[in-house]
Order: structure tokens, then sequence, then C-alpha cells
């Protein structure tokens, strides 16, 4: 997980583009690679002046709705936001279903209203995907927005499980069945809940590393179905 990643622009005058800040801490600290997993926005890559290796955490998302038979039929992707939509496109390759979008106006920083669904969600099983969930408010606010609209469930995964504030409390109180996450954050037992499910990305990451010392190309860790190859 890498931290300050959403400080990658200046979105007001004044504002620091912190992203950079780390990413030139790291390098003067003597690192002479980066393993990422799910950076935020693809360009935070070119921040650096050492080699970056960006893996995807949909394959291992993934691999958990191909292997849920409630999961097999009448499912749909659907991204959160416009910034999102090549992550859901992945996912929804992965699991051989159609994406749809959710259009929102965020009036100040961590509050969203959602304005309106692009894509068919009526009687299907809805599956939002994003890179992280911090507060919570976003991806429940969606969520509710999909059952108006007609999905028959609604479940939710992301890669990092920041859960910051009353993203507990939002996410038990939600419609939200299941909220599956990687392990790229460390979870305390007061975080942990009954619908949060997690996926381990320790053999990812320790692939990445073999492949990576010895050479060989990381791009076969993208496939559909993530599995130990030697």
């Amino acid at each position: 997980y890498y931290g300050y990643a959403r400080q990658d622009r200046k979105a007001q005058s004044r504002e620091p583009i912190t992203s950079k800040l780390v990413a030139n801490m790291i390098t003067d600290a003597g690192a002479d690679r980066v393993l990422a997993l799910d950076l935020h926005a693809p360009q935070i890559q070119g921040f650096f002046d050492i080699p970056v290796d960006h893996l995807l955490g949909a394959p291992l998302l993934a691999n958990y709705f191909l292997d849920n038979e409630m999961l097999q039929n009448d499912i749909v992707v659907v991204s959160p936001d416009h910034g999102g939509v090549t992550r859901a496109r992945k996912l929804a390759e992965f699991i051989h279903a159609p994406i749809a979008i959710i259009d929102k106006r965020r009036p100040k920083a961590n509050v969203a209203e959602v304005m309106n669904i692009i894509g068919d969600v009526k009687g299907k099983k809805a599956i939002l995907i994003d890179d992280m969930i911090d507060t919570a408010g976003t991806i429940t606010l969606a969520a509710q927005a999909l059952q108006d609209a007609g999905a028959t469930a609604v479940y939710a995964c992301c890669t990092h499980a920041v859960l910051s504030g009353p993203a507990i409390e939002r996410l038990e109180n939600s419609i939200i069945q299941e909220v599956i996450v990687t392990d790229s954050i460390q979870l305390p037992e007061e975080k942990m809940s009954p619908k949060i499910v997690q996926v381990s990305v320790s053999q990812l990451i320790a692939e990445a590393i073999k492949r990576i010392h010895e050479n060989r190309s990381v791009s076969p860790l993208f496939q559909e179905k993530f599995t130990i190859i030697d």
C-alpha cells in the first residue's frame, strides 16, 4: 500500500503533491526498486526515478468471486466513479461480467453524492470495486443507489482496506452483503467485521519478488486465475 497516493496532483492552489514527495523520500532512503500494489493512479509510477513494478489486486479479488457459486450468474461489476472504470473493466474481464458506472458529485472531501447510474443493474447482483475503502461513505452510498435501481444484492471489494473513522459502522449498517479486501493493510481486531473477507497478497508479492530477483517476466502474475508459476 503506497501512502499519500491520493495526493497525486494539485486540486487547488498551494496544495503539495505529497505522492511525489514520498517517492523522493523512498529513493533518497536508498531503495533501488519499488514493488507496489494497486496504486491510486498509474501515473504515480512516473514519480519515481527508480523502477516500479505495479501489481494488481483484481486477479486475487476475481478468484474469490469465481470460486463463489452464488456469484456465477446475473452479476454486474460497478465502478463507484468515472476514475475507477479501468479497474472495474479489468475485474469484469476476469469474471466475465458487464460493467456499470456510478456518476457522482463530491461537494467536499470524504462526502459523495450519487447522481446517476450508467448501465443496467436491475435484477442483478452488483459488485462494487475500488482501489481502497477509507471512510466507506462513497461505497455505502453507491450500494444504496444500486439497490434503489433494482440490484438484488450488493457486494463490495477493494485492494486496500484503510477503514478510517466511521467506516466499520457504515459498512455494518449498509445493505452490502460482503466486503472482500486484501491484507495489504493489517486490520486490527477492532476493525474486523463479520462482513469483511480478507484475501492474502502474500503469494503474489513473494512470486513477484522471486521473478524480479531472477530477471524473469512479472506479466504472468496479471492473469485471470493467479497461481504460483515455477
